[in-house]
């Protein structure tokens, strides 16, 4: 059983499990999800994931009510029957299973929950990115990590088109996030993200990088800043669970960055060392 599924207390092997055809993420996309990493069979950033998991589900008014130790506890038991020892874990939760109706389930209809783990190798720091940029037109929510990411897809999906590896989104100029990471800048010596409104999913690779900026004395600034501001940045820099803070070399076919390696590099080793310290691994 290399890869695991979960699906309601059911474990079994992934390609083999199923999910009712009436479970409310099938038609609606009606639920929330969060996913990290996992390294010798340790959960990375475990508490971070679940407080935003639990958020999440809040802001959707779906009545969660497994408990923090339950739910951690099944996402652990999905790594140890793994036949691997590293990979991505993702959680998601639906309202339920009923018939397709656009009001919420009777109350005494349980929320469906599904995990499961697949390969993933975190990508190596010295990794390069191409990005492009569009126009967000996505809905005023974005904080929440709901299942509704079609916009996200669509715009991935150009990136790679393009032979590129990220979407920068933007409100009329306003960066934002990127199609499934978040991105931050460094301009004369700050580290600079857009603000964790309600435009941009609060990343926890996003929250990291700023904390170890804090701790090796790299100002932080949390402002809106432009894509003019953007392609005139120092260093730009994609954050997400699989790539932790990963340098953009190109935007929308101009290069960018490459004027501040030693504060890259000083995130970039702060942040290794975390992530080896998190999952027990030797540094």
């Amino acid at each position: 059983m290399q890869y695991v599924g979960y699906y309601n207390g059911e474990i079994g092997d992934l390609r083999e499990m199923k999910i009712p055809m009436l479970d409310r993420a099938v038609y609606f996309g009606d639920g929330c999800y969060d996913a990290t990493t996992f390294a010798n069979n340790h959960i990375f950033a475990a508490e971070d994931h679940l407080n935003r998991f639990y958020n999440s589900c809040k802001l959707l008014e779906i009545p969660f009510d497994m408990s923090r130790e339950e739910l951690r506890e099944a996402l652990q038991q999905c790594i140890d029957k793994n036949e691997i020892d590293h990979g991505m874990l993702y959680w998601q939760c639906s309202r339920g299973t009923g018939f397709r109706q656009h009001n919420f389930l009777p109350e005494d209809v349980k929320p469906n929950l599904m995990i499961y783990t697949v390969p993933c190798e975190l990508l190596p720091m010295d990794s390069t990115m191409r990005l492009i940029s569009m126009e967000d037109t996505r809905f005023l929510h974005c904080n929440i990590k709901t299942l509704n990411l079609i916009p996200s897809v669509i715009a991935y999906q150009r990136c790679i088109e393009q032979g590129c590896q990220e979407t920068v989104f933007h409100r009329s100029g306003r960066v934002t996030e990127c199609a499934h990471s978040n991105i931050l800048m460094l301009k004369d010596g700050v580290l600079c993200t857009p603000p964790r409104d309600n435009l941009i999913l609060p990343g926890i690779t996003l929250k990291h990088l700023l904390e170890l900026a804090k701790e090796n004395g790299i100002p932080v600034k949390e402002e809106p800043f432009t894509m003019e501001e953007l392609k005139e940045a120092d260093e730009i820099i994609v954050s997400s669970s699989g790539g932790l803070c990963i340098q953009a070399i190109e935007l929308d076919g101009q290069p960018v960055g490459g004027k501040d390696s030693k504060n890259l590099k000083i995130l970039q080793d702060a942040y290794t060392k975390k992530y080896k310290e998190d999952v027990q691994l030797e540094l």
